[in-house]
């Protein structure tokens, strides 16, 4: 089945904020649609573990009821015989990664608050099988569940051909074929993770910097490629070598991993480590904290989480993208059979605006390689084999 290629449009004003701090990308290929977003505010997810089958309260906290006022013009459900529901299970690891599965979680619960539908929501814990907790979300009859992760996108393939009349939307993936009922959404990793890669190459003391990823797939080789992309183009301006040391975990669940893994680097003179690896990831803070070193955030702004030791975030707003593409859906736009391709020129990624950790000059300095990113003047290299040719070019 051919891609459908149109084009969403925003429903109204999503927040207050804009992204202007958020970096941009490259125009997006003609085969792909885009559309922009805005900043929302993050929410805190709930404390405490959640079964794997655990299906969240259907309806919205007082908080989300204050804080989440319908927002956008809610007549097309009138068009749903019954209360519509969105569902959405997770990747590995739980929506209290701080990161990417909070984020989606965060865009479910703007979804709900501002349009006062259901909610379906199931956490895939390591051990557990994301097909057993997909077919427990579709067995609830939504109108459009989504997925976030790249390894689900067989299981929502499957599931959209299974199932014609639910509508299907994952993050993070997507297949050649695209079933009528189902949105593919890609982020171009590569452009944040470049510019807090050239904040790195900047900042070092050592020269050298690390890379700690989860699982081996292309998104998080976007991250990696993006990032040593950066590094390298900052050699442009410092005239130092810095040298990019990777290590993987192969997981997105295990803290303990990332300890071990930024231990590592560490130990071989990293003074910086971006982390690509959702809670695997916040095993790498941990040790930044308790050496005294820089660590770099991933997906959401985690500076809170380390004050002290967070040079800064690569930014994707999967909250803005579940609450658009979904907002969209529920007011009657036919969202599905295609891809949708989000940079920097989206506000749909970006890095972090705060910066006491480094120089104004510098953060000014990664803010116009944002500029040449969206006009595409500046292209920042997606895999490992980009990477070499893009080095290969650089003056």
């Amino acid at each position: 089945m051919k891609k459908k290629i149109a084009a969403l449009l925003i429903v109204g004003s999503l927040c207050a904020s804009s992204l202007a701090a958020c970096g941009q990308t490259e125009t997006p290929a003609d085969t792909e649609t885009d559309i922009s977003t805005e900043a929302v505010d993050d929410t805190d997810a709930p404390s405490g573990e959640t079964d794997s089958t655990a299906v969240a309260s259907a309806e919205p906290s007082a908080e989300a009821e204050t804080s989440h006022k319908p927002i956008l013009d809610t007549s097309p459900l009138s068009m749903f015989k019954t209360k519509p529901t969105v569902g959405l299970v997770t990747s590995s690891g739980g929506m209290n990664d701080e990161s990417f599965n909070q984020s989606a979680w965060e865009g479910l619960e703007r979804v709900v608050g501002s349009y006062g539908c259901d909610e379906i929501y199931i956490e895939t814990q390591p051990g557990t099988d994301f097909t057993v907790n997909l077919e427990g979300a579709i067995a609830k009859d939504p109108d459009l569940c989504w997925s976030v992760g790249y390894s689900s996108a067989e299981a929502m393939h499957a599931a959209a051909l299974a199932h014609p009349d639910i509508s299907f939307a994952i993050i993070d993936n997507a297949l050649e074929d695209t079933p009528e009922n189902m949105t593919y959404v890609v982020f171009r990793d590569q452009e944040p993770s470049f510019l807090v890669g050239y904040i790195a190459g900047c900042v070092t003391g050592t020269g050298k910097v690390g890379f700690v990823g989860g699982e081996s797939n292309e998104v998080i080789e976007a991250f990696q490629s993006g990032y040593m992309g950066g590094v390298a183009y900052s050699q442009l301006k410092t005239g130092r070598n810095v040298d990019v040391y990777a290590e993987y975990t192969g997981t997105f669940s295990d803290k303990s991993k990332g300890r071990e893994a930024a231990s590592k680097l560490y130990d071989q003179g990293c003074d910086i480590i971006f982390h690509a690896a959702g809670e695997t990831g916040l095993g790498v803070i941990e040790v930044a904290r308790e050496r005294g070193l820089y660590v770099i955030g991933a997906d959401k702004d985690q500076s809170y989480l380390a004050p002290e030791n967070m040079l800064t975030s690569a930014l994707k707003y999967v909250s803005v993208a579940i609450f658009t593409i979904s907002g969209d859906y529920l007011s009657g736009k036919d969202i599905g059979g295609q891809t949708i391709n989000l940079g920097l020129a989206e506000n749909s990624v970006g890095i972090s605006g705060q910066h006491t950790l480094y120089s104004e000059d510098i953060y000014n300095e990664a803010m116009e390689l944002r500029e040449q990113i969206i006009d595409g003047t500046l292209i920042p290299p997606s895999d490992l084999t980009e990477y070499k040719e893009f080095t290969d070019n650089l003056e």
